[in-house]
């Protein structure tokens, strides 16, 4: 690892890291939130990565002047400009939104205090915290009962692993039926085509853990697909 990695307030994330931080995180509101200097944060992001403002210009497709602007406090950036700069960067949004620090190298969180996403089935809760395992996001997946994946089925690169916490659930993989109850553990590649549902009565929790392969890899967002969230993100913090 070399001083220039060790040192960045952020690792590079993968596309899915930062998509799901975008679903978790997208009612952050503007950017003129007292004791918050977004234009000092976003030039040590940048700084942080070695490049120039006219090369996050390029890559974030914003206009130089703006981004000039941005970074001397004579405007404030939209949730969407942000969004743009953060995936340039490949930081989360909410970077932009803390003091300067070192990477979190340890996290903890009370049951009742982590991101939460309410989707169509049921909700997802972010168990890392912004700290990944690895490639691997461990997210808490809660289904209501009587509800089935939206999508047909779900290709994509590295594996997944499920814990069943609570209920039952049934995950196919290649058509295979697997019925998972509390203490029931399926691991597997996910270049498998897969789907889960919850067939019965009453409500299932599970532990997922997703970890693409390929950091560039845009197939495993069908788990998030955007128009599948029916409620706002809560996030407390």
């Amino acid at each position: 690892m070399t001083a220039e990695n060790r040192f960045r307030p952020y690792p590079l994330q993968s596309r899915w890291r930062n998509h799901l931080t975008r679903m978790l995180r997208r009612q952050i509101g503007d950017a003129d939130k007292p004791g918050i200097n977004v234009g000092r944060r976003l030039q040590e992001l940048r700084q942080a990565q070695g490049l120039s403002q006219r090369a996050l210009a390029e890559m974030s497709g914003l206009n130089f002047n703006t981004l000039s602007l941005i970074e001397n406090e004579k405007t404030s950036p939209n949730v969407s400009t942000l969004q743009q700069l953060a995936e340039a960067l490949n930081v989360p949004v909410m970077a932009f939104f803390e003091q300067s620090k070192a990477r979190r190298r340890v996290v903890f969180q009370k049951a009742d205090d982590r991101p939460r996403m309410v989707f169509s089935q049921g909700t997802f809760e972010d168990l890392g915290g912004g700290l990944a395992l690895g490639d691997g996001t461990p997210l808490l997946m809660s289904l209501r009962p009587k509800q089935k994946c939206s999508a047909p089925a779900i290709v994509h690169t590295g594996e997944e692993f499920v814990y069943c916490l609570s209920g039952k659930l049934v995950f196919w993989v290649d058509e295979v039926e697997y019925l998972l109850e509390p203490g029931d553990s399926l691991i597997f590649e996910a270049h498998i085509p897969h789907r889960w549902a919850n067939q019965w009565d009453n409500p299932a929790q599970a532990i997922l853990v997703i970890c693409p392969a390929d950091q560039d890899d845009r197939s495993v967002m069908q788990h998030l697909q955007e128009d599948l969230i029916t409620g706002q993100s809560q996030v407390t913090s």
